[in-house]
């Protein structure tokens, strides 16, 4: 039977007609099959119905305010959960080749409206009661995992995913396997629901719902197995929560008022699935949850849990912002934030767990706050309780501090809020005075040679400014300290010539010649009122410590006012230029040379390869600006000049 040819109601056309068609066909199909004679007709006559009846949900997504068409699609669904639930037993067979079809056929209706969202889902319960808990496995797996384009609302996924609690729990022989097999299609099909869903797309919280009692049919499953059945099951449950605590957290800020009950509800598992706020935080327990889960060769189930670590991560948050979800957790905040700040090692784990939240497009501005201040919480570290650790290989730690870095870096420069900048600046500071002095110079000198913003370039080198300045105020002159004391001095890094490295980096770049300013300006951009704006932060692909793995990152900025000009291409010669400046007046007055900045071969490097190239390419760009009046080009260079001629007149005079 052609779809197109179908007889479709219409406002001429009763939904009786209709309706007596459909009964027609039903009727057909179950003597068909219950004969048995010919398997092609019982095909046929079941693949004609599946079209007659999705040329009619088809036809209503098409005209979705016909109100003919909804009174034909729940007189539809009426008939068929009545021709299901009047069947007799020795109709198992008509039942069974049903099954197949109808569950998804009702979901393309449940999308109709909210009265055929109840029926449809009726019509799962009776196929689920009626038929083998293993087939139906298989046949919601496929409906929810093969939607056509135009049904992949929440509507249609909701009376699916009603039916896998019913399902799992009366599985009996091998329910690790199967709920194994079944819960990558359930997460897949709910994140696509997560990011292709709008502002106010109400019916995602009927399908956390539905995620929620999944999640307690797995701990119905866990408590009736024993062994490792039971041990992997449970860490299966402990992956699903986190994953689906990521998705309910995604989104908008209009969902976070719809997160709190199910981030609540979701929180009474981890006991059971034996996590803790401080294995979460560190990621020590979600690394466990896949060890026994998914073991070796689980490739394809670890791709459904692309969100565990932001899940974790946010658990916590939740747990620090709402009092009652940490106790749902059974987890003490105040215990937590002490073995923090007692450990660095556990602090920086938990700094790089908390980069998942920072770095998350779609998660709300609010619990990204929330994660900067949990982070500026636990970074008072007491030292009176903090163990014996300075002979851990600190090197180790290097790309997980870098990366967190990184993260936060991306919210000083692009957050929409005052005070999260602040606090995010804040907590960048205090987790750099986290790292000793020979990690914190490695650091710093990664992310300003990775670095691909000017204004956080400059920022970076006037953090090196103050570590110099603090190191040379506590340093004796060079003439009082041995050689052999000074090279074994982990102290003093940055009062040395390492420092110099860092405005070589800057003022003449690995590729050589002076900096080419222009090309490393940061985005100009100006956002409206009521405008939304979509910045796209790039860091370089070469980066060693890239965030998240990615080139690309983005930050969507509502309602902002905010300004980047093109002077700020200049900042951090600027910050060089000073940085140098004033390692030459430190040294000069002290009469000390721990830099070596005074020697002769120095000098002559700085002025020849340093100053002259760059006085030659602003004195160019000066003139330029002028002769096309461009006011903002000459307000960043005119500090730049001054603090330039002052830099080659002090090694002139020094030469």
């Amino acid at each position: 039977m052609d779809p197109e040819t179908t007889d479709l109601p219409t406002p001429c056309t009763s939904s009786a007609a209709v309706v007596d068609r459909l009964r027609q066909s039903l009727s057909s199909c179950s003597q068909l099959i219950q004969t048995g004679v010919d398997f092609r007709k019982s095909e046929q006559s079941l693949s004609d119905l599946v079209l007659f009846l999705n040329s009619i949900s088809d036809s209503v997504v098409r005209e979705p305010e016909n109100q003919d068409l909804e009174n034909a699609s729940f007189q539809i669904l009426t008939e068929i959960r009545l021709f299901i639930t009047s069947s007799s037993v020795d109709q198992q067979a008509v039942i069974d080749a049903l099954s197949f079809e109808l569950p998804k056929t009702a979901a393309r209706f449940a999308c109709v409206s909210p009265r055929c969202m109840e029926v449809a889902q009726s019509i799962v319960d009776c196929f689920t009661d009626k038929c083998s808990p293993r087939d139906m496995l298989s046949i919601l797996c496929e409906a929810i995992g093969s939607p056509r384009d135009a049904f992949t609302v929440p509507s249609y996924f909701a009376p699916l995913l009603s039916g896998f609690p019913k399902v799992f729990v009366s599985i009996r022989k091998r329910q690790f396997e199967q709920v194994k097999a079944a819960v990558p299609v359930i997460l897949n099909a709910l994140k696509a629901i997560v990011l292709d869903s709008d502002d106010e797309d109400a019916d995602l919280g009927d399908i956390f719902h539905k995620a929620n009692c999944i999640a307690d049919s797995m701990k119905a499953v866990c408590l009736e197995l024993e062994g490792k059945d039971n041990e992997k099951l449970c860490a299966l449950l402990g992956l699903f929560v986190l994953q689906i605590t990521a998705l309910a957290s995604m989104g908008i800020e209009y969902r976070l008022a719809h997160s709190s009950p199910l981030v609540l509800k979701l929180s009474h598992f981890l006991q059971c699935c034996g996590l803790s706020y401080l294995g979460l935080i560190m990621g020590t327990d979600v690394e466990k949850l896949l060890g026994f889960a998914v073991g070796d060769g689980g490739d394809d189930l670890v791709g459904c849990f692309s969100d565990i670590w932001l899940g974790a991560s946010i658990l916590v948050i939740w747990g620090y912002k709402s009092n009652e979800v940490a106790l749902a957790a059974g987890a003490d905040l105040v215990a937590l934030k002490d073995e923090l700040q007692s450990s660095r090692i556990k602090r920086w784990h938990a700094v790089g767990m908390l980069k998942h939240v920072l770095l998350c497009l779609y998660l709300p501005l609010e619990l990204k706050k929330d994660a900067i201040n949990f982070l500026l919480s636990i970074m008072h570290a007491k030292l009176s309780q903090m163990p014996n650790d300075e002979n851990e290989d600190y090197s180790t730690y290097m790309p997980t501090l870098c990366s967190a870095l990184q993260a936060i870096q991306v919210v000083i420069m692009y957050a929409t809020d005052v005070i999260l900048r602040k606090n995010a600046f804040a907590a960048f500071k205090e987790l750099l005075a986290d790292c000793p002095t020979s990690l914190r110079f490695d650091i710093l000198r990664a992310l300003i040679k990775d670095g691909d913003s000017s204004s956080m370039i400059a920022v970076l080198l006037d953090c090196v400014r103050e570590e110099v300045r603090l190191e040379s105020t506590k340093s004796p002159p060079a003439s009082k300290v041995s050689k052999a004391e000074s090279e074994g001095s982990q102290g003093t890094i940055f009062w040395s010539s390492s420092a110099l490295e860092l405005v070589e980096l800057v003022l003449r770049p690995p590729g050589g010649g002076p900096p080419s300013l222009p090309e490393h300006s940061d985005a100009v951009l100006q956002n409206r009122p009521n405008q939304s704006t979509l910045w796209l932060i790039m860091l370089p692909s070469n980066s060693v410590h890239k965030v998240h793995d990615q080139k690309y990152f983005y930050a969507t900025c509502q309602k902002s006012d905010q300004i980047h000009f093109s002077c700020f291409s200049f900042m951090q010669v600027l910050s060089a230029l000073n940085l140098y400046r004033f390692i030459l007046i430190k040294e000069s007055t002290g009469k000390s040379n721990n830099t070596g900045v005074l020697s002769r071969d120095s000098l002559v490097k700085a002025h020849s390869e340093w100053l002259l190239p760059l006085r030659t390419l602003v004195t160019r760009m000066m003139a330029e600006a002028q002769c096309g009046c461009d006011e903002l080009a000459l307000c960043g260079l005119n500090p730049v000049e001054v603090v330039l001629y002052r830099c080659i007149e002090l090694v002139e005079e020094l030469t």
